[in-house]
């Protein structure tokens, strides 16, 4: 039987883990996000039940941590577009954690399985709008080369009369 995905908590599960991970993304203190995450990680081993009333700290804690196999890739794009949630013996296997951070994922798993699978699926979320962000900052490069490319052939006679007017 499958479970759906509270969307809407999804969302904001993203947006307030996304909005802390840039708060800390800082180019002139490049260890803060890193430090704040090993504080977080230390504190949520110790007591998980923070997550009742911060739950965002969790995707946080995790950040670039989560590896997605490319095989699996697929089945987690199914599962948000469908808005599925994934039973637990199929989630484990689509998903690869750091073996640093397993303490912290048993301990969130005890505490709450769905938790824990919801953080996965916002750190995919992230993962893919990022890649998705870059590969159209790609195309919109490409696109302001081709204007270029025909701004230089474009020709207009009027040009011509001007030049021969001087």
């Amino acid at each position: 039987m499958t479970k759906a995905l509270d969307l809407s908590r999804i969302d904001e599960l993203k947006e307030n883990a996304y909005n802390n991970i840039e708060s800390y993304n800082d180019p002139d203190t490049p260890d803060a996000l890193a430090k704040f995450t090993s504080q977080i990680k230390a504190v949520l081993l110790a007591d998980p039940k923070l997550l009742e009333s911060v739950p965002e700290y969790l995707p946080i804690a995790l950040y670039d941590q989560v590896k997605f196999p490319a095989e699996a890739k697929n089945k987690w794009a199914h599962w948000v577009k469908e808005g599925i949630q994934p039973e637990w013996d199929e989630f484990k296997t689509t998903v690869a954690f750091n073996k640093a951070d397993l303490p912290l994922v048993l301990a969130v798993k005890n505490y709450s399985e769905t938790l824990l699978i919801e953080s996965c699926i916002v750190l995919f979320l992230l993962a893919n709008d990022n890649k998705s962000a870059a590969t159209n900052t790609d195309q919109d490069d490409d696109d302001y080369i081709e204007d270029q490319e025909e701004e230089e052939a474009y020709y207009d006679p009027f040009d011509d009369e001007e030049e021969e007017e001087r």
